[in-house]
């Protein structure tokens, strides 16, 4: 059997793995789910009329402020997908569970694949529960097929980025609770950006930060995509950010996960 074999067969043991922790505490996916849930129905229904108008006068209102909220939501979901990847890593550094995989005679990468393809699946299935209840409450998209299957692949792109991301920080955090805070940045980023109001509307020294962060570009991309509109160069910066985030967030992972620690490397050491 070849190494990428192997490397295959442990990265899907790994993935069964984090989906069997998935089941059996669904508590975070709910929670996951749950929050932008919340805020998409909050901002419909209680500030979507007056937002609504605001970006288009007397033909705005509630039904044309969901159009615009919907993309910015999706966003939130990814970033909360991050934030329970980044939990889950750091539950298993705490309880020795990382180390162990160290000593063991299994592909040192699928540890983290494992990780991350749960985290996009889960990413997947949070993203279809947003958009069946945003179709149930008036999001009415223009998207074509291609348009469909532009969306899918910014979903999947941003999705890989900000997991690896939070695998990183889910390695370096030092408890259990600084992973469940340092990812909050993520879900912080869509307010402010083009997630809920336009960056023009913005204070000036805001409306830079919103208008060169990357979750803005991704924002408009899938913006653009579902209302059937050209993405102009939107397109090309979420690619590129998200595309340098992966790799970066990539190699810190790695660089953490091979990170040795003394007591491991003890009891991998046999006699001379």
């Amino acid at each position: 059997m070849s190494t990428l074999t192997y490397a295959l067969t442990d990265s899907r043991t790994m993935l069964r793995r984090t989906l069997r922790r998935m089941i059996r505490y669904p508590s975070m996916t709910v929670l996951v789910i749950g929050l932008p849930l919340v805020l998409m129905l909050l901002f419909v229904y209680v500030f979507g009329g007056t937002l609504g108008a605001g970006l288009g006068g007397v033909t705005g209102g509630r039904q044309a402020y969901l159009n615009y909220l919907v993309p910015g939501i999706l966003t939130i979901t990814i970033a909360g997908v991050a934030q329970g990847t980044a939990i889950s890593i750091a539950m298993d550094m705490a309880a020795g569970i990382i180390a162990r995989f160290r000593t063991m005679a299994i592909s040192r990468s699928s540890v983290l694949t494992g990780h991350v393809l749960g985290a996009l699946i889960q990413n997947v299935f949070a993203v279809l529960i947003i958009l069946a209840v945003a179709l149930l409450i008036g999001f009415r998209p223009s998207a074509g097929p291609l348009g469909w299957l532009g969306v899918a692949g910014m979903v999947l792109l941003l999705g890989l980025a900000v997991t690896w991301l939070s695998v990183a920080m889910g390695l370096k955090a030092k408890s259990v609770e600084t992973a469940s805070n340092t990812p909050m940045i993520l879900m912080l980023l869509p307010f402010l950006g083009s997630g809920f109001v336009p960056t023009a509307s913005l204070p000036a020294g805001l409306r830079w930060f919103a208008e060169y962060q990357p979750f803005t570009p991704v924002t408009e991309t899938l913006r653009a995509l579902l209302a059937g509109a050209p993405v102009g160069h939107h397109a090309i910066e979420a690619v590129a950010w998200c595309v340098a985030i992966a790799l970066g967030s990539y190699l810190w992972a790695v660089r953490l996960f091979n990170r040795f620690p003394r007591k491991a490397r003890w009891l991998n050491t046999g006699p001379a």
